[in-house]
């Protein structure tokens, strides 16, 4: 007797994969690791390096305060990636605390960006762009009596 599937099949069946039980052959797929998630990433490591006082540009810093109220938090706030298939270029606009080095604190925030981007990640990172367009200077420390304090507040409403 004559098997009736002798012919070769065509279409969807015919690039199915391999047959059920069978082991996939390793790698095979395509991944795709979208802007946001690298953006993260490299948003998390900037922010991990002293000096770094906050992430963003004053519009993008306002309303990360307003998430911060309510409670949740945007990790990639002041990041833009580019992701291409096997590499990604980042850029990083952040407000840096006074004191700091600025160059120093560039150096140091594109180091932990490349490590953990290549990492975690797996893509070869090509360049990171950092712009730091202010500077935070924290207020004096007020140490004043706590009685006097209260009452130059009032009086100067």
């Amino acid at each position: 007797m004559e098997d009736q599937n002798s012919q070769p099949v065509a279409g969807p069946a015919a690039v199915a994969g391999p047959a059920v039980g069978a082991a996939a052959p390793r790698g095979s797929g395509r991944t795709m690791i979208s802007e946001a998630a690298v953006a993260k990433v490299a948003g998390i490591a900037a922010r991990a390096v002293p000096g770094v006082y906050s992430l963003g540009s004053a519009p993008s810093r306002a309303l990360g305060a307003i998430r911060d109220a309510v409670g949740s938090s945007d990790h990639a706030a002041g990041v833009h990636a580019e992701v291409g298939e096997k590499q990604v270029a980042v850029d990083i606009e952040l407000v840096a605390l006074y004191g700091t080095p600025l160059h120093a604190l560039a150096d140091q925030i594109r180091a932990a960006v490349y490590s953990a981007v290549e990492e975690l990640v797996g893509l070869q990172v090509i360049e990171v762009n950092i712009e730091i367009n202010d500077v935070y200077v924290p207020g004096p420390a007020k140490q004043t009596p706590s009685g006097e304090a209260r009452q130059i507040k009032e009086a100067t409403q």
